[in-house]
């Protein structure tokens, strides 16, 4: 795969997937990866983290949401060495109480990224 993310969204799933809105007030988001200016961000899966969760917060902000209304978090390592580091973001960047979460291991993520996170939030707390 290539490190190198499409420039224009309609090229890239990653990370401009949609938000997806059921009717219930379900709110997902799916495929955050540590992408800024179509790369993958330098310096390790702290910061790929990092940019994987402001993708994330910039997602929920287009449709009026922010990190408080998450309920459930599914994360992807391509290591799970990596595991400790991303657990420190995971603590700091999201609003207490922490919203449930899942690490899955994969062996592969697209654009080489370490990570990816996937989320549930829910709208008005229904």
């Amino acid at each position: 795969m290539s490190q190198v993310a499409p420039a224009h969204p309609g090229q890239a799933r990653h990370p401009y997937s949609p938000v997806r809105e059921t009717e219930t007030g379900l709110v997902f988001v799916a495929g955050q990866l540590g992408i800024a200016d179509g790369r993958i961000v330098e310096g390790g899966i702290a910061e790929e983290t990092r940019q994987a969760f402001a993708n994330l917060r910039a997602r929920l902000g287009a449709v009026g949401l922010d990190l408080r209304s998450l309920v459930k978090i599914t994360v992807y390592l391509t290591s799970m060495a990596d595991r400790n580091e991303m657990d420190a973001i995971y603590e700091t960047a999201l609003p207490h109480p922490l919203p449930a979460r899942t690490c899955i291991a994969v062996t592969e993520l697209p654009y080489g990224a370490r990570i990816e996170i996937d989320a549930i939030g829910v709208r008005d707390g229904t």
